[in-house]
C-alpha cells in the first residue's frame, strides 16, 4: 500500500457496491442564492475549502482479486474544473425549471474514473443563482454531505476569502479529515474555513435528535440479535403505487420553506416533535396519493426506511457512512388526521428507543466484505421491507453567504436503496423548512402531486393545533 492509496471502509464499500442503473448512491443537493454569482470567487472558495478533504481529489481503483479491497487513490490528472461547471437555466428560470435541471442532475451517473463528485454553478435562477451539487454515497453519508456544504459558506457576505494554501490543498497523501482540520492548532485557515459548519451543525443536531442514546444501545449485544431477528422476519411491505420495478429516470420537486417555529408550535400543541408534525403531513399526502389513485387504504400500514445519526456530538465529524437505519410504520390507513399524528408519534417514539439503528448498521459492515451479488440479495430482501426512504437533515438557523450571496434555500437527498423509486427529505435552514421529493417516474411520474397533498395534510394539522389550543383555553 503507497501513501497515495488509502483502504476503503467495509461501510463505504457497502454503499459503491449498491449501485445500480436504475438506482444509483448518489446523494444530491442544491442551494439558492440571492444575487449575482462570482463565478471566480465561487471557484476559488471551492478549491479553498472543500480540497482540504482528501476524498474529493480521489478516484476508487477496484480490487484486482475477487475478495480485494477497494482502494482511494489520488486523481493525477485531477482538474477542478472537470467537476465544477457554469451552467444558465433556460428561461423562464423558475422553480420549475429548477426540478428539471436537478432531475436531469439526479438521473446522471458519474464518471467512476474520476474522483466521484459535481458542481454545477446555475446562473438565471429567478434573481439568484444556484449551487447544485452531487457526490456518491461511498464518499459520505446525508450529515457529513451537510458538513460539506456548509464549510463552503461564511457568517458574513464580506467575509474575506482565505488565503491560498497550496500544502494543504494540492499535496497528495495529507490524510486532513474533519478531525484535523478542525482541531489542528497550527493551520488557523483550516480551523476558520469548518468554523461555521462545526457551530451550526452541532446546534441543530442536539435539536433533532440525540445519537449518544442510540450508540448505547450498541452495548446490549442480546438485544441487537433479537432485534436482527425481527428485522428479518418482517413481512415485506404490502404492494402498493408506490413500489414496484424501477427506471433510470428520476423526478425531483420540493415544497416552498414552512416556518419552523409555526411547525414546532403545531407540535407542542398536539404533544409531539417536529418531526412528528412533518412525519404525519407526509403520512397524510402519500394517502391522498393512493386515494387519488384508486387504491385502497382502510388499515393501510408502511415502512420508511429512515437513517439515524450515529455520530457522537461531543467529536468533530468526518467524512464516511456513519449512520444506521430504523424503519418506522407510516399509518397510511387511519383516515382521521388527529389519530394519525397519534399512530404517527407512538410509532417514531417506539423505533427510536429500540437498538434498529445500530444493528443496521452492522450488517452494513458485514455486507461491505461480501461479493456484490451476496450483497444485492440482501439489500432485495430488507428493501422488500418498506416502501420509501425518509431522512431528515437538520441545517443551520441563521443567515449563511457564499461568495458574498445570502444562502436562501438548501435542499438534499439520499439515495434509494435497493429497489425503492421514492426517496422524502426534510432539509430545516434559517427559520424555514422544506420538504423534498424524489421519485421514479415509472412509478409515480407525478411527485408534484404528493408536494400539493403535503400542503393540505399540514394546514390540517394546523387547524388542529389551534382548536386543540381554544379548547385548553376554555378549559
Amino acid at each position: 500500500m503507497t501513501k497515495s492509496t488509502e483502504p476503503m471502509s467495509n461501510v463505504d464499500t457497502a454503499w459503491l457496491q449498491m449501485d445500480r442503473p436504475v438506482n444509483m448512491m448518489m446523494i444530491a443537493a442544491f442551494m439558492t442564492f440571492d444575487g449575482p454569482v462570482d463565478f471566480d470567487r465561487v471557484i476559488a472558495t471551492i478549491e479553498r475549502r472543500l480540497l482540504t478533504f482528501d476524498r474529493f481529489r480521489q478516484r476508487i481503483v477496484p480490487p484486482r482479486l475477487p475478495f480485494g479491497n477497494y482502494t482511494w487513490k489520488f486523481d493525477p490528472h485531477f482538474d477542478i474544473r472537470a467537476h465544477v461547471h457554469r451552467i444558465a437555466l433556460p428561461a423562464p428560470g423558475d422553480k420549475s425549471a429548477l426540478q428539471e435541471l436537478m432531475s436531469d442532475i439526479i438521473s446522471t451517473p458519474l464518471d467512476r474514473s474520476r474522483p466521484l463528485w459535481q458542481f454545477h454553478i446555475v446562473e438565471g435562477y429567478n434573481d439568484g443563482w444556484v449551487l447544485a451539487g452531487r457526490l456518491h454515497h461511498a464518499i459520505a453519508d446525508g450529515i457529513a454531505l451537510m458538513r460539506v456544504l456548509l464549510s463552503l459558506t461564511d457568517f458574513s457576505a464580506d467575509a474575506p476569502l482565505p488565503p491560498t494554501d497550496s500544502d494543504d490543498v494540492r499535496a497528495p497523501g495529507k490524510q486532513r479529515g474533519l478531525i484535523q482540520a478542525i482541531t489542528s492548532p497550527a493551520t488557523s485557515l483550516v480551523r476558520t474555513t469548518f468554523n461555521v459548519a462545526d457551530t451550526v451543525l452541532r446546534q441543530s443536531l442536539e435539536t433533532f435528535r440525540n445519537p449518544g442514546r442510540i450508540i448505547d444501545l450498541a452495548k446490549i449485544g442480546t438485544d441487537n440479535a433479537t432485534t436482527l431477528a425481527k428485522m428479518a422476519l418482517r413481512t415485506p411491505d404490502p404492494q402498493t403505487k408506490l413500489r414496484g420495478p424501477l427506471g433510470i429516470t428520476k423526478r425531483a420537486v420540493w415544497s416552498d420553506p414552512l416556518d419552523l417555529a409555526e411547525v414546532k408550535s403545531i407540535g407542542h400543541a398536539l404533544s409531539g416533535t417536529v418531526n412528528d408534525v412533518l412525519t404525519a403531513a407526509i403520512t397524510g399526502a402519500l394517502r391522498r396519493y393512493l386515494l387519488d389513485h384508486e387504491q385502497a387504504v382502510d388499515g393501510l400500514n408502511i415502512r420508511a426506511l429512515v437513517p439515524v445519526n450515529l455520530r457522537p456530538l461531543d467529536e468533530p465529524l468526518e467524512l464516511g457512512n456513519r449512520f444506521g437505519l430504523i424503519f418506522p410504520t407510516l399509518p397510511i390507513g387511519v383516515a382521521d388526521p388527529y389519530e394519525r399524528f397519534l399512530a404517527t408519534h407512538r410509532n417514531m417514539t417506539e423505533i427510536k428507543n429500540s437498538p434498529e439503528a445500530v444493528v443496521a448498521y452492522g450488517v452494513l459492515y458485514a455486507l461491505g466484505m461480501t461479493p456484490v451479488d451476496i450483497e444485492s440479495i440482501f439489500l432485495d430482501f430488507f428493501g422488500s421491507k418498506s416502501s420509501l426512504v425518509l431522512t431528515n437533515v437538520p441545517g443551520p438557523q441563521l443567515q449563511l453567504y457564499l461568495a458574498g450571496s445570502p444562502l436562501r434555500e438548501v435542499m438534499a437527498w439520499v439515495p434509494q436503496s435497493g429497489g425503492l423509486g421514492m426517496g422524502i427529505s426534510i432539509i430545516s435552514y434559517n427559520g424555514g423548512v422544506m420538504v423534498g421529493v424524489t421519485t421514479d417516474t415509472g412509478l409515480i411520474p407525478d411527485p408534484e402531486q404528493i408536494i400539493e397533498n403535503l400542503s393540505i395534510e399540514f394546514d390540517t394539522l394546523r387547524q388542529l393545533a389551534a382548536d386543540m389550543a381554544r379548547q385548553n383555553t376554555a378549559d
